[in-house]
């Protein structure tokens, strides 16, 4: 099932907002504050969130600047009574999908919301990957990394060997141990590999 978070410090909002997006395949949380958010739940944990611009205590755009900096951040649409175009730049630069405006119109909002889970699935797959392959680099010894940077640089057994002098039988176990442990079989798999970490694709 997937998750999604309504932080609103707007009590009828909040709960129209949970019994309209509520269903067998969508459970949905509710805070009336960011600060009860950041408390008691993880970001990671949500495939969206709906956020309040305005609320007592910390902003919604403060919030999304502390979610900005964790590993991972679903994403975001923003709610606002009041909204006007710095708070609007202000959202979007943080990587908010939408902007709307209280009252919204509820057949917009929930189209909005499946568009919002289906990024969450691919940015997911994305982020996980990126968290395997960095998982899968911390194995390798100092040596095994070397050894790495100039496979990728194109070298020859041979070559690595005499930049790093060492014998061409231990590059090749190196060779082997780096293969091994990041799963692939050429150094052309072990570039695409590595380019998995390149590809941010967006913040969500």
């Amino acid at each position: 099932m997937q998750r999604l978070a309504v932080i609103d410090d707007d009590l009828a909002v909040r709960q129209s907002l949970l019994w309209l997006l509520e269903s067998p395949s969508l459970g949905v949380s509710g805070y009336d504050s960011a600060e009860a958010f950041l408390d008691g739940a993880e970001a990671a944990n949500f495939n969206c969130l709906i956020v309040d611009l305005r609320m007592g205590g910390m902003s919604g755009i403060m919030l999304l600047e502390k979610l900005a900096s964790q590993d991972y951040c679903p994403p975001v649409l923003m709610l606002t009574a009041h909204g006007d175009v710095p708070h609007a730049v202000a959202a979007f630069k943080l990587g908010v999908v939408d902007f709307l405006e209280k009252p919204f119109d509820d057949r917009h909002l929930l189209k909005l919301v499946e568009e919002c889970l289906a990024r969450d699935t691919e940015a997911r797959g994305r982020f996980l990957r990126r968290r395997q392959v960095a998982d899968a680099l911390q194995t390798l010894t100092e040596r095994e990394r070397e050894v790495m940077q100039h496979i990728l640089a194109g070298l020859l057994n041979k070559q690595i060997a005499e930049v790093l002098s060492i014998s061409m039988k231990t590059v090749e176990v190196h060779r082997a141990r780096v293969f091994e442990k990041m799963g692939v079989k050429s150094a052309v798999e072990l570039a695409g590999l590595i380019g998995v970490l390149e590809d941010k694709g967006g913040k969500s």
